[in-house]
């Protein structure tokens, strides 16, 4: 049966290596045909083994991979419609742009002419028309880029497979590729799976971002979902931009229960959500830091707040758009405000200022 979709199935995934048990354990997922997928999490997570399972460069010690309702285990990689663009690149530093782009058609055994063809319209997706005739050498590193993703493309894959390609390039270029990277799978239409280890990368590109740890799915949602609304603690510490707070349930009131902070002693009021919490339970909860607002100590505090934090200025780091202020609310432990650009300046805070941090009751979490 020919693979005619790009949609992926995992289900039940494990992997293990010579005397390294569940890389990956029991994964189950579903990703829909022409998606951008992003897998991330730390070194080691399992990530980059599931890519190359996908791929066919990895056999599952158990479980399916299905793509296009096919499946694929056992199947070599060039059955599976599947393509895969790696970290180095890969390029022969001998051949031209569209030799390189055109390589792989001709192992397939496609006539000179229709290669040439084929890798010269894919060269004018890429942009690279007056760079065809150019060996690699005398490109520049998004050029390079964009090359071996033609290379990859060019085959007509229903998925296409990336191992952290943007790690290798300076800030200002990863931008620039991340656009590239989002325009051509629009414009191919087909499912890309994406590895990186860079959380703004992950939510800035995928429809579907996978958070992985210790070769298990912590959370897997749309990016904005992810990054706003974490499941657990682990998600909420390893996308950043959250401020997690421990305590124990004081009060369960309505829609609302109360959480009493061991450290600062003050009651946080927290948004139920449909959670099952009960007077005494031990509960993390989460605060996005751009929802933090610090006031002076002998501020009047708003209605509608959650708490008022009493807590030391650590250290401030000018961002640009924001201010970021690390604070001593949580002992061992990071808690940030981000506070926009204008509002920092019309009171400036200095290390060692006492401050208030507060939020809008509604804006905290609670996490499972």
């Amino acid at each position: 049966m020919k693979i005619e979709r790009g949609d992926i199935e995992l289900a039940g995934v494990c992997k293990s290596f010579d005397g390294v048990t569940n890389v990956v354990d029991g994964v189950n997922l579903k990703i829909e045909d022409g998606a951008y997928c992003c897998f991330i999490g730390p070194s080691g997570c399992g990530k980059t083994t599931i890519l190359r399972m996908i791929a066919g460069h990895e056999d599952p010690s158990a479980g399916e991979i299905v793509i296009g309702g096919q499946n694929v285990v056992g199947l070599p990689p060039v059955e599976r419609r599947t393509a895969m663009m790696f970290q180095s690149y890969a390029l022969f530093p001998h051949l031209t742009v569209r030799d390189n782009i055109a390589f792989a058609l001709r192992v397939r055994g496609m006539s000179k002419t229709e290669r040439l063809k084929a890798a010269d319209a894919m060269i004018e997706k890429v942009r690279l028309t007056k760079f065809a005739d150019r060996l690699p050498s005398h490109l520049s590193g998004g050029q390079q880029q964009r090359v071996a993703l033609a290379r990859a493309a060019i085959t007509g894959p229903k998925v296409l497979l990336l191992d952290e390609p943007l790690s290798a390039l300076d800030e200002q270029l990863r931008v620039q590729m991340r656009q590239e990277l989002r325009r051509m799978q629009r414009e191919l239409g087909i499912t890309f799976i994406h590895v990186t280890h860079t959380q703004l990368e992950a939510i800035a590109l995928a429809d579907l971002v996978v958070v992985m740890d210790n070769g298990r799915i912590k959370q897997a949602g749309p990016a904005r979902e992810v990054y706003a609304q974490p499941l657990d603690r682990y998600v909420a510490e390893f996308m950043g931009g959250q401020n997690v707070l421990s305590g124990r349930v004081e009060k369960v009131n309505g829609a609302t229960f109360t959480l009493v902070q061991p450290v600062q002693g003050a009651g946080i009021e927290v948004p139920l959500q449909a959670r099952k919490i009960s007077v005494g339970d031990s509960v993390d909860i989460a605060v996005r830091r751009d929802d933090v607002e610090l006031m002076r100590p002998d501020a009047q505090l708003p209605p509608g707040r959650a708490a008022a934090l009493s807590a030391r200025v650590l250290a401030i780091e000018y961002q640009g758009a924001f201010v970021k202020v690390m604070l001593d609310a949580i002992p061992d432990d990071e808690f940030v405000a981000y506070v926009p650009e204008k509002t920092f300046f019309s009171d400036p805070l200095n290390v060692g200022d006492v401050v208030l941090a507060t939020w809008v009751a509604d804006r905290a979490r609670a996490l499972a």
